[in-house]
């Protein structure tokens, strides 16, 4: 699949990229090889390959313990809004 000028257009305009006019064909070009190969790899064969119960199966992860480390400090916050209820901050409705 090849990108076209508009198709880099409407991707930087979703992304909210600015992209220079000289760097339009640079991008289309780099997304455009990007696309192919992930089409190249979803066209490779599957058929006979076992899935994976686990990636670290003879391994050992190392996990820190499930501590605290910092203390509660809710109320403190909670006392500058303008409206809580509940332990929660009441805002206005803004959907009707």
């Amino acid at each position: 699949m090849t990108l076209t000028r508009r198709d880099v257009e409407n991707i930087a305009h979703l992304a909210r990229l600015g992209i220079e006019e000289q760097e339009l064909p640079v991008y289309a070009g780099s997304l455009s090889r990007i696309i192919e190969f992930v089409e190249q790899l979803a066209s490779a064969s599957t058929d006979d390959v076992e899935p994976m119960a686990h990636p670290l199966e003879d391994q050992v992860q190392r996990l820190r313990v499930d501590e605290p480390t910092e203390t509660d400090h809710r109320e403190r916050y909670q006392q500058n809004a303008p409206q809580v209820e509940a332990g929660l901050y009441i805002v206005p409705k803004v959907i009707e």
